[in-house]
């Protein structure tokens, strides 16, 4: 008999029993349907999360201030004083400008922020919600920053500490007016102290709700209540907050063909001359393909984990394949002895009840595909995140399908080839 005749009677077998065989399947769907759902689920969400990461700059390098470890940190495993860092601790811009005058061939451009906070710009009835940043020049090379009209923040602006401004075109919309129009007018801006200060539109750029915003809901009830990033000299900012002049944290922009990753140790070991005789602090640098790579290995290893978990349901599916093959082999005895008798060796034999219980967690298999890619398109809609079903874990899952049939179908096969054919015509 060849494999076409016993695919035949394998599915005419499954057709006679449609019921037994849909619950016999019931535990393969279900174990394969919940691994491909939850590697869904988990892709998506590590595509969320490193989309977000890329978009603050796949080559850029973060540098930050780092406690140092003394007797004076810490205290006991329970006890952890943490020092505030003073003027004296801050990074400079002359340390960020000698960086950058030492390796001009890695290094592209450095960013620097000072958070103003929210604001509101009036013009009448029409208002405007800002989260207003200080900002240097670099901040557009570090930010892949597009502006619609005008300019950015120039060296210029900064150094003369010009109360200059660059917002988005939903500002321009919530004033009734066009971001050409809206170019060099007067904002009457309100902090969130209540001081009110007055900024020439110097440029427009294009609101985009980021990644995680998306993933957090969207934007706010209406667009006229929608806060957008507003951005001014990071020296202008300074004289509103009243910050001191240095920064805690730094973005050094590494230009096209660098590896970050190696110009991070680099950066790392040229600040750190600066902190040499600093007793508190320290630089610590971070490279953002580095953390990207971690955070996908981190949210895969998850996901992996939980998806073995998942599949442990495959086993109890194999079982219940076993089973109803033995059941199976128990209502076909005579068949069976019938056969032999004709002359049937038992290989045959053993190679028909394996190609049924292949052919069941085939069909299995593929419903749990179904199944699981509904699921884990519906998991990741629900939570926020782009569905990226992994093709990967499909083809394993229809692989692993086909191999639990001939592990659990062998045993209740190799019984029924080894059945005595006088004893199996005699069965009743």
């Amino acid at each position: 008999m060849n494999l076409r005749e016993n695919i035949r009677l394998a599915l005419s077998s499954l057709l006679a029993n449609k019921m037994r065989a849909l619950l016999t399947m019931l535990g393969i769907i279900i174990g394969i349907g919940a691994v491909i759902g939850i590697v869904t689920v988990g892709d998506s969400l590590t595509y969320a999360f490193t989309s977000t990461m890329a978009d603050m700059g796949v080559g850029n390098i973060i540098v930050g201030l780092q406690q140092k470890e003394n007797e004076l940190t810490q205290i006991t495993p329970v006890t952890y004083s943490m020092a505030t860092p003073t003027a004296d601790d801050l990074m400079t811009t002359e340390m960020l400008d000698q960086l950058q005058e030492t390796y001009p061939e890695q290094m592209l451009a450095y960013s620097v922020t000072e958070a103003v906070g929210s604001g509101q710009a009036r013009d009448g009835r029409q208002y405007a919600n800002l989260s207003i940043s200080g900002v240097n020049p670099g901040y557009v090379d570090a930010n892949d920053f597009e502006l619609l009209t005008g300019r950015f923040i120039n060296e210029s602006d900064l150094e003369r500490g010009r109360n200059v401004i660059v917002v988005t075109d939903r500002v321009a919309e919530n004033c009734n007016t066009t971001p050409d129009e809206l170019l060099g007018k007067q904002l009457r801006v309100t902090l969130q102290d209540g001081n009110v200060q007055n900024f020439t539109v110097i440029g427009v750029y294009e609101y985009e709700a980021s990644t995680m915003t998306a993933m957090m809901g969207g934007v706010s009830a209406s667009d006229q209540d929608t806060t957008t990033g507003a951005y001014i000299p990071v020296t202008t900012a300074k004289k509103l907050t009243g910050g001191e002049d240095g920064f805690e944290m730094a973005t050094v922009v590494v230009r096209e063909g660098v590896d970050s990753a190696i110009f991070a140790s680099t950066v790392h070991t040229f600040l750190n001359v600066f902190y040499q005789n600093n007793p508190d602090f320290q630089c610590m640098v971070i490279s953002m393909d580095s953390m990207i790579s971690l955070m996908g290995d981190m949210m895969g290893t998850i996901s992996l984990a939980v998806a073995v978990v998942a599949g442990i349901s495959l086993i109890v599916g194999g079982i219940g394949v076993m089973n109803i093959m033995l059941v199976s082999i128990t209502e076909r005895t005579r068949e069976i002895g019938t056969r032999k008798a004709l002359g049937a060796p038992n290989s045959a034999i053993r190679i028909q009840f394996i190609v049924e219980a292949v052919i069941i967690c085939i069909i299995g298999g593929i419903l749990g595909i179904v199944t699981g890619v509904v699921m884990g398109a519906v998991g990741a809609s629900l939570l926020g995140y782009p569905a990226v079903p992994s093709v990967t874990a499909i083809i394993l899952a229809v692989t692993f399908s086909a191999i639990i049939g001939i592990f659990f179908g062998y045993y209740p096969a190799n019984k029924a080839a080894k059945l005595d054919p006088i004893e199996a015509l005699r069965y009743e």
